[in-house]
């Protein structure tokens, strides 16, 4: 059984979570922590507390953002309220005690730290995002805060992978409009017109093209039923509601 959270040796307080260890039922079942979905609005908050303190922060810190699969990243000085969540798919910050949250349900979320600068960020990174160039924006973002991309570490969490993650002609051409040779990230489909495409190693090569080092948990969102929500999965069963799983950092203090 996979942990209710898992760390990436970032020197910072960090977790991926999983969907155990909450308190929604049903279809959210049971550590869903996201604030635009269909849940008892109660049981999220409460999901997100639990959160919170497990790596050991205050859940009135905890802040989240409108994720729109974009490369907009927002500098965070203090919490906003709940309503007021901007419209971006990246946060940095170099505010110790803010802890910034990603909710993801198959798109890889993806923590960053430069512990000797007293810099972190956390970005949400679907295939949109990822190919126009969300990770790049979180680390250019990072460094006007005063990172360096040379000790900047990431680590992407739990999402599809490969093997899970069939997808058609409209991801294909964007990937390769920007660059060819990232057909090397597509496998054969197992149908016509489908290929196969692998997230995270994708994600692992834009970051080690910014000459950032970076690893993967590993974990499958759509293979792991027990221990991770997945859209995709959601979609293969008839759709409706899901939870989504929270990834979360800060500075310590």
């Amino acid at each position: 059984m996979t942990p209710p959270v898992l760390t990436a040796g970032l020197a910072v307080p960090h977790g991926f979570f999983t969907r155990r260890g909450g308190v929604s039922s049903g279809r959210f079942a049971s550590l869903n922590c996201s604030l635009s979905g269909r849940d008892d609005a109660a049981a999220v908050a409460e999901n997100r507390a639990r959160a919170a303190g497990a790596l050991g922060q205050d859940p009135a810190r905890l802040v989240g953002l409108t994720q729109v699969h974009g490369v907009a990243v927002a500098e965070v000085t203090e919490p906003w309220p709940q309503g007021a969540r901007p419209e971006a798919d990246a946060m940095v910050t170099d505010r110790p005690g803010l802890l910034l949250g990603i909710v993801t349900g198959d798109c890889a979320p993806v923590l960053f730290a430069d512990a000797a600068a007293g810099v972190v960020g956390a970005a949400h990174a679907g295939w949109r995002g990822a190919v126009a160039g969300v990770l790049e924006e979180t680390v250019a973002a990072m460094e006007r805060l005063g990172a360096a991309r040379d000790r900047i570490v990431a680590a992407i969490g739990p999402c599809i992978a490969q093997r899970s993650y069939e997808v058609g002609p409209d991801l294909r051409d964007a990937l390769l409009a920007r660059d060819a040779a990232d057909a090397r990230f597509l496998a054969q489909g197992r149908r016509e017109d489908r290929w196969q495409f692998d997230l995270p190693g994708y994600c692992l090569a834009r970051l080690a093209a910014l000459g950032v080092g970076a690893a993967w948990t590993g974990h499958d969102t759509l293979a792991e039923e027990e221990d991770f929500f997945s859209h995709r999965r959601s979609t293969l069963s008839g759709g409706g509601p899901i939870g989504h799983q929270l990834s979360a950092i800060a500075l310590p203090g």
